[in-house]
């Protein structure tokens, strides 16, 4: 039976700076047998698992770093057979366009036509926040990556909802853990806007439970070339660090560094992001801060086989910054199905899911049962110029634990 058309409402795309780099990839389906993971047991059938991604558009490069990564994934953990308790796993990829609308007809799709048993998505957090309500109404289980909106497992989260991207709390939390501590001043320079705001009011929290001080919130326009005034504020404060949430090609960089803060005893410190983000960052060399990712920062086989396969398959190309979040989901459906024995119902998927550990590129991950948040490590960086990259390189402080990096439970389960 068709479902009946509903509206959705969903919260706007977080802005992210994206440099959009040429990745290939197969949005391409392969046909395979309609039973999907209805019988529950090993032998003969076919697990459908439809991807979400943004496949064109602005935050093309980061869908299709996800693509790549649950790619590597499905072959990693089933040694490239395809295959979990006898059954075939078959993989549809859907562009949303990285609009919410289309989002929801692209899933609702998956859903009816295509028949899959899992979803995972999206690049975009608006695009999942309005896709969330169909995994309830359809009892599926989605695995969110890598959108970071709190909400997703937070107020808009339903049983059916796991994610092994990390949220923008757990963003903040290892933002404070990479710089504050007792008597260290921080002033903080966002966006005026949701996203800025959000932001610092998560990172002062983290911060000011670690003893630092947050002796200034600089708040700039989020559409605006010219920060003279917002950088001269923050310089009059003194403060230790300035801490940098930013969103879009218009950042702060070069003022910050014709403005000599760090040449005043100003420490800069922000999100390391993906590679073709970093090569922007020549003015912040020396800024100590935090990142989700970067190649050569996690010791561990998983991470040693993604980094090797990447290179075989992409011409020599390096994972990125969301490569290792879709390979994580990939592994998280394959440990999952092989617990089931098979079985793709949602409910089946959810009991064993909840509490479930499994390793990653970023070493073990956790989906925590309270709101199935997958935890996991983070890394306290330095940017430094090294030999062999043409962009400043994120050099490991010391990893930040998923202990290190909890963030609150918010769905009020």
């Amino acid at each position: 039976m068709k479902r009946k058309k509903r509206t959705f409402s969903w919260m706007g795309a977080v802005a992210i700076a994206v440099l959009l780099f040429a990745s290939a990839c197969s949005a391409g389906t392969t046909e395979g047998d309609q039973d999907g993971g209805e019988k529950g047991a090993t032998g003969k059938g076919t697990i459908k698992i439809g991807v979400l991604a943004s496949l064109t558009g602005a935050l093309e490069a980061y869908g299709k770093q996800t693509v790549n990564g649950f790619e590597l994934g499905l072959d990693y953990a089933t040694n490239g057979t395809r295959e979990v308790a006898g059954k075939k796993i078959e993989v549809i990829y859907e562009d949303t366009e990285t609009k919410p609308d289309t989002a929801v007809q692209k899933a609702t799709k998956l859903f009816e036509d295509d028949g899959v048993d899992i979803l995972v998505g999206s690049s975009s957090s608006g695009d999942t926040l309005a896709v969330l309500p169909l995994a309830e109404e359809y009892k599926k289980v989605m695995i969110v990556e890598p959108a970071v909106a709190d909400s997703i497992t937070g107020a808009n989260w339903n049983k059916y909802i796991f994610r092994t991207a990390r949220n923008s709390s757990q963003d903040a939390i290892a933002g404070a853990q990479a710089i504050a501590k007792e008597g260290v001043k921080i002033a903080t320079l966002a966006q005026d806007n949701a996203f800025g705001r959000d932001g610092v009011a998560a990172f002062k929290k983290a911060a000011e439970k670690l003893g630092a001080d947050i002796v200034l919130e600089e708040y700039a326009d989020p559409q605006g070339v010219d920060f003279t005034s917002n950088i001269q504020r923050v310089i009059e404060k003194k403060p230790d660090y300035l801490f940098v949430i930013w969103a879009g090609a218009n950042s702060p960089w070069k003022q910050l560094s014709d403005m000599k803060v760090q040449e005043k005893g100003i420490k800069v410190s922000t999100g390391a992001p993906d590679i073709a983000a970093l090569k922007t960052m020549d003015d912040i060399v020396g800024m100590e801060g935090f990142t989700v990712y970067h190649y050569t920062l996690p010791r561990n086989k998983v991470n040693d086989w993604l980094v090797e396969e990447h290179k075989k398959r992409f011409n020599g190309q390096v994972p990125d910054l969301f490569t290792p979040g879709g390979m994580s989901a990939a592994i998280a459906i394959i440990e999952a199905l092989k617990k089931t024995n098979g079985d793709a119902n949602g409910d089946a998927l959810v009991k064993v899911m909840e509490g479930m550990s499994f390793d990653s590129p970023k070493g073990k991950m956790t989906f925590r049962k309270e709101d199935h948040q997958a935890l996991q490590t983070l890394y306290a960086v330095k940017l430094e110029r090294k030999d062999g990259f043409d962009y400043p390189v994120p050099v490991l402080i010391r990893e930040l634990t998923p202990e290190e990096t909890e963030p609150p439970i918010m769905n009020n389960r």
